[in-house]
């Protein structure tokens, strides 16, 4: 059986269950290799009550003191018991789970895994996990691999069609043996048996690394083609310097800080230059990106050109769009901007196609929309990505190709330290906006443990009583992907236990679908929702200045840049916003790293923090993203794997006869 081939050769796997892989992106053998675990689950041997610590994820044996009690508040069923070891007592919550009561009989022992807090009655946990002792015997001491799913497809069926998949699948090893030699990686087969049923945490970690490394190498060994093959272009026709940017920045109500002057500078000397501009613009959240891009496509359409504005996600683009064209009523801009979205209908689009082709609209907004075959511009002279991490170098490519001699101009409000963007931009020269606009109130941070989570939801309650919004942040969609961290579904149920009808409160995730995220964002963005119960999907998000409180759960399984991200979503209006980290550990290395968040607002300290402390990280949580799309790779944590991966790019580039080995890269055209 190759890589290649489809799911349906597998045992098991019909038409039907067929639909539900496909729906996690899993169409082949090889794409169901590469679906890796979000984490592992290590199942250690029970502890007595007394022993077990705040905020550990630990499994307890005991034995139910009386019965489960059932009450009601709106939708959300509250299941309370208590359970003895005989040394000490644990009170049990679990929420929307009254068949617990047919379950768990009185009498029985049983074992009960989660995360104990202490609370005013002594400890307790919340919506723990519970099995018989067999069923955890077997368990105990394995790593259980915990997958990312979607409805109708459980971790049990997952996890057995992979190994499935890997007992029958011939797997190509393609790195020549003087490289495996070199940077010491296992072969390919291991790897893929080690990242999903690893023995052990060493044999985990040397096959995470085999695989972070080939994502790394593939990647950059694309780029070092294209530098080598696709030297920087003559700029056949510089734009001249027109009145209307210096006329637009006097009638701005503030001044460009310096920081915006210089790469304005950077970027106005580009476009008169000599040659094409190909420039990275990185800029921390909220530090004013946007007007440099209004900036460059000003100078571009004021010399009669057009310019493009690629966003990650349909409402960002709209958001792009609606902006634009505030700005053009309220300066009087040369701009005539058109919107381009996928979503969009059949004629809509044709509508906006005529208007980009004849060059009557000389700004373009939208998302991959704008690289598609029917979208034909008359001039196009500038292009810019916002998010570039989100974007491939194809992609960027793809949407610079769609003119001649075009600049290009790549945003990002990822922070990266320098020395890993010259290795993951190189191509592009790189400006930065490192210092933020004045009028912009510092965001006030804190990090507490759960016993907090009380004052936390009375203070966002006061937030929404002044007519503010507020964002709440899980690492998880549902409950069962990984047990000890909360999630958004069930948390959304309890929030609405907690808080009065009238504050309305929504779910979102990556797993619904566009039109579904983009109508929530949209609702939020209005101000219809009060509290927005998310996962990371937010951190691309859209610009809601009435947001003041974001309350992050589980803060100490995400990277701090990662972090810092989303706590940008928070202060981008005129009111004091907060940002509160709550940790499900209180251990000194977790709370001394989160501090880090505490006493800095400066994305790229933190950035460089984050590159000196994270280590080879938690094997065992949740994948960290690292602001780059890659599966698995993770540029703060991997860094020396970066390295690594840069230097084999650069000595294998030309090796044709790697070239010719490599799978899932297409050379052609680079």
């Amino acid at each position: 059986m190759k890589e290649t081939s489809m799911l349906r050769e597998l045992k098991g796997i019909g038409e039907k269950t067929e639909a539900v892989f496909a729906r996690l992106g899993i169409v082949t053998a090889g794409d169901l290799l590469r679906h890796y675990p979000l984490g592992y689950d290590r199942f250690g041997e029970p502890v007595g009550i007394p022993e077990i610590k705040e905020g550990e994820l630990c499994a307890v044996r005991g034995r139910l003191r009386g019965g489960i009690s059932t009450r009601k508040i709106r939708n959300l069923t509250i299941s309370v018991c208590r359970v003895s070891d005989g040394a000490g007592e644990l009170s049990l919550t679990f929420f929307n789970m009254a068949y617990l009561k047919n379950i768990v009989k009185p009498g029985t022992d049983y074992i009960f895994r989660g995360t104990p807090q202490r609370g005013a009655g002594g400890w307790k946990m919340e919506q723990p996990a519970v099995y018989t002792q067999e069923v955890y015997e077997k368990l105990t001491g394995a790593l259980q691999p915990r997958y990312p799913l979607t409805a109708g497809l459980s971790n049990h069926a997952l996890a057995k069609a992979v190994r499935q998949a890997l007992e029958r699948v011939e797997t190509e090893e393609y790195l020549p043996e003087e490289i495996r030699e070199r940077y010491a990686l296992t072969g390919l087969k291991e790897a893929f048996w080690g990242i999903h049923f690893p023995q052990d945490a060493d044999m985990l970690r040397r096959c995470r690394r085999r695989l972070v490394f080939d994502e790394f190498f593939l990647f950059l060994l694309q780029l070092q083609r294209y530098r080598q093959h696709g030297a920087r272009a003559e700029n056949p026709h510089p734009l001249i310097e027109t009145a209307d940017t210096e006329r637009f920045l006097e009638r701005l109500p503030y001044s460009l800080t310096a920081s915006q002057q210089r790469v304005w500078e950077e970027i106005r000397g580009d476009l008169q230059g000599k040659r094409l501009m190909n420039r990275l613009v990185q800029g921390d959240v909220g530090s004013g990106k946007t007007i440099i891009a209004v900036l460059a496509l000003l100078m571009t359409a004021a010399n009669g050109c057009q310019g493009a504005l690629m966003a990650p996600t349909e409402v960002l683009a709209r958001q792009h769009f609606e902006t634009i064209c505030d700005m053009t009523r309220r300066y009087g801009l040369p701009f005539t901007p058109a919107l381009l979205t996928g979503s969009m209908t059949a004629g809509e689009k044709r509508k906006r196609y005529a208007q980009i082709e004849s060059g009557g609209a000389n700004v373009i907004v939208g998302t991959h929309a704008l690289i598609q075959e029917k979208a034909v511009y008359r001039n196009l002279t500038l292009v810019i990505t916002d998010e570039q991490h989100r974007f491939g170098v194809r992609q960027r490519e793809a949407l610079a190709g769609k003119g001649q001699d075009t600049h290009v101009l790549v945003m990002s409000a990822t922070p990266i330290p320098r020395t890993l963007a010259i290795i993951l931009y190189g191509d592009l020269d790189i400006s930065v906006i490192d210092e933020l606009p004045a009028h912009r109130l510092p965001i006030k941070n804190c990090v507490v443990n759960g016993g907090y989570r009380k004052k936390a939801y009375e203070f966002i309650q006061k937030e929404i009583e002044k007519g503010r919004q507020a964002y709440v942040i899980c690492p998880m969609v549902e409950a069962g992907e990984m047990e000890g961290l909360e999630n958004v579904a069930d948390y959304t149920e309890k929030l609405r236990g907690v808080f009065p009808d009238k504050v309305q409160i929504a779910a979102l995730h990556g797993r619904m679908k566009p039109a579904d995220k983009n109508r929530i964002m949209e609702a939020f963005g209005r101000g219809d929702i009060d509290i927005l119960v998310s996962t990371t999907v937010i951190e691309v998000g859209i610009d809601v200045p009435n947001a003041t409180v974001m309350l992050i759960e589980n803060a100490e399984r995400f990277g701090l840049a990662q972090l810092h991200q989303l706590r940008g979503r928070v202060g981008r209006g005129k009111s004091q916003s907060y940002c509160i980290f709550v940790s499900a550990s209180d251990r000194d290395d977790t709370m001394e790293r989160l501090s880090i968040l505490n006493r800095s607002n400066d994305g790229f300290y933190i950035a460089g923090e984050d590159l000196r402390l994270r280590g080879p990280g938690d094997m065992f949580g949740i994948r960290q993203s690292g602001g780059m799309d890659f599966k698995l790779a993770d540029i703060y944590r991997d860094a020396g794997e970066l390295r690594d991966a840069s230097e084999a790019a650069k000595r294998y580039a030309e090796d044709e006869r790697l070239l010719s080995l490599l799978p899932h890269v297409d050379f052609r055209g680079i």
